[in-house]
């Protein structure tokens, strides 16, 4: 298997507001950035949308190392959450209905094509690759402002 590094952030202006996401592929030498937004979106659903993106950009089944610094999106894969939301019927342990529903259906079945280690690292701590992702995401929330 290709082994690939997807780096991912997603940004908001309000929550929910303008949003969006950025990423960055890298494959031996070669890197790409992708990125993209919603003119109503949250915080969470960028973040979500940057790892799906990432993945789908994939043209076969690859050993990935993903890392974001989205708590919601690490936990939800390492600790199985977003497993145990889709065996509950998009509901969390506390029977409310489990947030971006869509989002993690479709990002669930990328994680069962490819082998996907998680990095969570801490934002805006200078690490390089999540500072161009967030500039990445913030210039697409920009976008969508009124």
């Amino acid at each position: 298997m290709k082994k690939v590094e997807i780096y991912t952030d997603g940004a908001c202006s309000g929550n929910p507001g303008p949003g969006g996401w950025g990423a960055i592929l890298r494959y031996g030498g070669t890197e790409k950035k992708i990125s993209g937004g919603a003119a109503e979106t949250t915080n969470n659903r960028m973040e979500l949308m940057g790892v799906i993106e990432a993945l789908q950009r994939l043209k076969e089944p690859c050993e990935v190392v993903l890392t974001s610094d989205s708590k919601y999106v690490c936990d939800a894969i390492q600790k199985g959450w977003a497993e145990n939301w889709k065996r509950n019927g998009w509901r969390k342990s506390d029977h409310k209905p489990a947030l971006n529903a869509d989002l993690w259906e479709n990002l669930l079945g990328l994680l069962k094509v490819h082998c996907v280690t998680v990095q969570w690292i801490k934002g805006h701590s200078g690490h390089p690759e999540n500072e161009c992702c967030d500039r990445m995401a913030v210039a697409e929330s920009q976008r969508y402002k009124k």
